[in-house]
């Protein structure tokens, strides 16, 4: 199994996110990891677990030296922070990173198979609107998916 799902969650005024359960369950059992590690993607946020993101980070620093590699590490690498679970199974997104996304009350928790996206609701209904506009462009390729 691989996180999945799309959940909607608050963020609370001390800037902590609950992570659903089935997420939490997949760490525990798959990644021995009781944490995430959170950092920008384009306007919301991406969480991984520390042994994904430990590949990530190999991928990075193994980039010719360049403006992209430069830019994956301001961008991505250099924000990240390691958020790990509380009793309630909430994380502590870093003002920083919630600032970026926009986080407020409501968030949208969102399973990637890989990876755990987080959202602010408007922010989510924007990216959501722009898939579904790319998916109804390619009709013959999402028909040979059966969709």
């Amino acid at each position: 199994m691989k996180f999945s799902g799309e959940y909607n969650v608050s963020i609370d005024l001390k800037g902590r996110v609950s992570i659903p359960a089935p997420f939490r369950d997949e760490l525990r059992q798959k990644y021995e990891s009781e944490g995430l590690v959170v950092t920008r993607y384009k306007n919301g946020l991406v969480a991984y677990p520390p042994s994904c993101w430990e590949e990530i980070c190999a991928n990075v620093f193994a980039m010719p030296a360049g403006p992209k590699r430069e830019a994956n590490l301001r961008n991505r690498i250099a924000p990240a922070k390691e958020c790990s679970f509380n009793a309630q199974g909430r994380i502590q997104v870093p003002q920083s990173l919630r600032e970026h996304a926009r986080l407020d009350k409501d968030v949208v928790v969102i399973g990637m198979f890989e990876k755990i996206e987080i959202w602010s609701q408007s922010a989510h209904s924007l990216i959501a609107a722009e898939s579904e506009s790319m998916l109804d462009e390619d009709a013959q390729g999402q028909a040979d998916l059966g969709f």
